[in-house]
């Protein structure tokens, strides 16, 4: 994997604009001179309450606790990890990056791969332009306007038509400077067993992109447009750039509408993904024709925290279903069906009923427990003791990972219900399998994860961490550190830190701060609990003017905290208090000092 040199990474945080990036995620009005706020781009909100430092290039949102820098913002918004947040913003803003020195083989190898990539790229050019202006993909255009798909759509999602002739394609790349190497490692070409003559992989077939999270495009689908081809779907070859399973149709164009819906809907054609965008649902993305991998969990992981399945509603789709919940199973996804009615797909449904009715299904998704319920009871024998037996039995797994909630008491109901049995009997039954704890119940994933306290919570936004008095004092005094740089790099380091600081996140943005006064927001490793921490920093102190009263004052709050748990100690041992009340009620008096200058001093002249 190709690694970048430190000043490639200083060159493009330079480079970004912070209002220009952040702004194509919400309105963003100034609030202060080194302060802008608006609507929270991670959650759901009225009131603004999330502001972005313009100078020191960082975001966080007082509502959820969401914050970070440029990087962080592009890894939130575009589903992406950190090397291509890098990437995206150096494209944006201009940046040529450079790789840090390699040796020969590696360097070798990122050549190639560079060169496949952008082989694969004019072949998806070729193909888009063949689809619309030769005659002899007349009756793909046609097939696809049968299916209710738009131009627009299409060439959004650059499909494309491969020529029937063996050898188009091969011919109008080495025009192109392209070896037979190349062609055949790209899996755009393949040898005949005779005397291994090359010729094209992809012929007469509507071809449909398949790109990873940036848009490049790896590989190809194919569908066959005569009923004598087979197989009726053609994916390209693993080689060098395309694994097959790793990942997902459409996630490139749908990424940004699930990070800011905070759900993904999951189809299983092309033609599906397609026309489910046409119709408005633009966090739509496709399975491209395997069954749901790890690897596509976990990319789904990062594009939101909810997964609405919306597979065929025959049998092979409601096992795909299974299947997809097995491979989800400890991921904590929120896993919801979408109720398609039997025999239709998303395509089909949005070309028959229109963009609404695909909606009001979506928007209708159930809990995938309930799904796994309500499949049970659709399949099992309810005819007989025995059959009811082994129906409550199969479904004892599953209500053991419901937590006591509306949600259970309806499906306790439901399965009562279609047993014909008293519901206060069947929920004892199903409860007899309750071993394993809620916790393990699938809910809301989270993009990134790290075990620190205060991270993402079950919402998929991160939440701002619950501090006692003390940590808050610490905040308020490191906001006072950042809002004047002069002053605190001498306090901090005359400081006993680890002493002075009770909260050990609090401590370490202080080491932090301490060592980097006038750039807090720079050199921060890639650690989201300490990079939101200063993010949170940094904007809270946008607003202050870094006066010596403000900062006197928070240093003195510091000192009270201190005081406070050295009286709470001593009245624990047994100690006098006396003394330590004396000093606690001199230091309060000279905080109230401080404070009364801080506020005459903010107050404006006439």
């Amino acid at each position: 994997m190709t690694r970048y040199t430190d000043d490639s990474l200083e060159k493009v945080r330079d480079a970004v604009e912070m209002v220009d990036l952040v702004g194509t995620r919400t309105e963003l009005r100034r609030a202060g001179v080194n302060r802008y706020e608006g609507l929270c781009p991670f959650h759901d909100e009225r009131t603004p309450s999330f502001g972005i430092d313009p100078v020191k290039k960082v975001y966080y949102c007082f509502g959820c606790g969401e914050g970070g820098d440029a990087f962080d913002f592009v890894r939130m918004t575009e589903g992406l990890d950190f090397k291509g947040a890098l990437e995206y913003l150096a494209d944006r803003y201009g940046v040529r990056l450079e790789p840090v020195e390699e040796d020969p083989a590696t360097a070798a190898r990122r050549q190639e791969r560079e060169r496949l990539l952008e082989l694969l790229e004019r072949t998806a050019t070729f193909y888009v332009r063949y689809l619309w202006d030769s005659g002899e993909a007349a009756p793909a255009r046609e097939y696809l306007a049968s299916r209710g798909l738009d131009e627009g759509v299409l060439r959004e999602f650059r499909v494309g038509y491969a020529p029937s002739a063996y050898d188009t394609l091969l011919r109008a790349v080495r025009r192109g400077g392209f070896s037979n190497r190349e062609v055949f490692d790209a899996g755009l070409a393949v040898r005949s067993k005779g005397e291994g003559m090359l010729y094209d992989r992809f012929r007469r077939r509507i071809m449909f992109p398949l790109c990873d999270l940036r848009g490049r495009v790896l590989g190809f689908g194919a569908r066959a447009l005569g009923a004598d081809q087979k197989p009726k779907y053609l994916n390209s070859s693993d080689n060098a750039v395309y694994h097959k399973g790793r990942h997902l149709f459409g996630a490139d164009i749908a990424r940004a509408a699930a990070t800011k819906a905070g759900s993904v809907i999951v189809a299983e054609g092309y033609t599906d993904v397609i026309a489910m965008h046409q119709a408005g649902l633009r966090n739509t993305v496709g399975l491209m024709g395997t069954a749901l991998t790890e690897e596509q969990v976990g990319e789904l992981s990062r594009l939101a925290p909810r997964v609405q399945l919306a597979l065929d509603a025959d049998g092979a789709g409601q096992d795909a279903m299974l299947r997809a919940a097995r491979v989800a199973a400890g991921r904590r996804l929120e896993l919801r069906v979408v109720p398609l009615p039997a025999g239709a797909d998303p395509a089909d449904l949005v070309a028959a009923e229109g963009a609404r009715a695909m909606q009001r299904l979506v928007d209708t998704s159930v809990p995938f427990v309930r799904f796994r319920v309500e499949r049970e009871l659709s399949t099992g024998d309810l005819a007989s003791a025995e059959g009811k037996d082994a129906v409550i039995g199969a479904l004892r797994p599953v209500f053991a990972q419901i937590p006591p909630s509306a949600l259970r008491e309806e499906l306790v109901a439901l399965v009562a219900d279609r047993t014909d049995l008293a519901p206060a009997m069947v929920g004892s039954w199903l409860a007899q399998g309750a071993g394993r704890p809620a916790a393990a119940s699938p809910r809301a994933a989270v993009p990134r994860t790290s075990g620190a306290p205060g991270e993402r919570a079950a919402s998929g936004a991160a939440r701002p961490r619950a501090l006692d008095a003390a940590a808050r004092a610490e905040r308020d005094f490191l906001v006072q550190c950042v809002a004047a740089p002069n002053t605190a790099a001498a306090e901090l380091t005359a400081l006993d830190i680890e002493a002075t600081f009770t909260d050990e996140l609090m401590r370490r943005a202080a080491a932090h701060i301490r060592d980097h006064p006038d750039a807090p927001t720079e050199d921060v490793a890639r650690d989201d609990s300490l990079s939101r921490l200063i993010a949170e920093l940094s904007v809270r102190a946008a607003p202050e003017r870094g006066s010596a009263s403000a900062f006197r004052g928070a240093r003195l709050n510091l000192e009270l905290a201190a005081i406070r748990r050295e009286k709470a100690a001593a009245r624990a041992a047994g100690r006098p208090l006396a003394p330590i009340i004396a000093r606690e009620r001199s230091l309060k008096d000279e905080w109230d000092r401080a404070i009364d200058q801080e506020l005459a001093e903010s107050q404006p002249t006439t």
